[in-house]
């Protein structure tokens, strides 16, 4: 998977608002998921502030079936190089947990 990756950086794309999530509501498997956390055009329609019907369309152009729900409220988070993260989900509202700043039990 192609990433955009600027000063050690990672963009991944997320949808802070409640609602509907953007990555954790889709289905498919882990292809999909990734293509929607990762994709470089996505990050590049972002940025540049295109309409929604512009991403609906180069998402479904790839994923067909593929629920967009999100798509009005997506942003980017810049993570660190090879970090190992996680998008919560709450109400639609995705945030990142960064695995090595959380604090994890031990059994």
């Amino acid at each position: 998977m192609n990433k955009v990756i600027r000063d050690g950086k990672v963009a991944v794309i997320v949808s802070p608002a409640y609602g509907a999530g953007w990555s954790t509501w889709t289905l498919g498997g882990r292809d999909i998921q990734e293509f929607m956390l990762f994709d470089p055009t996505l990050v590049d329609m972002i940025e540049r502030g295109v309409s929604v019907e512009t991403i609906e369309e180069h998402v479904t152009s790839m994923y067909p079936e593929t629920y967009c729900g999100a798509a009005d409220n997506l942003t980017i988070e810049w993570l660190p190089v090879g970090a190992a993260f996680r998008i919560h989900e709450y109400d639609g509202a995705e945030s990142v947990e960064i695995r090595d700043d959380m604090d994890w039990n031990i059994a």
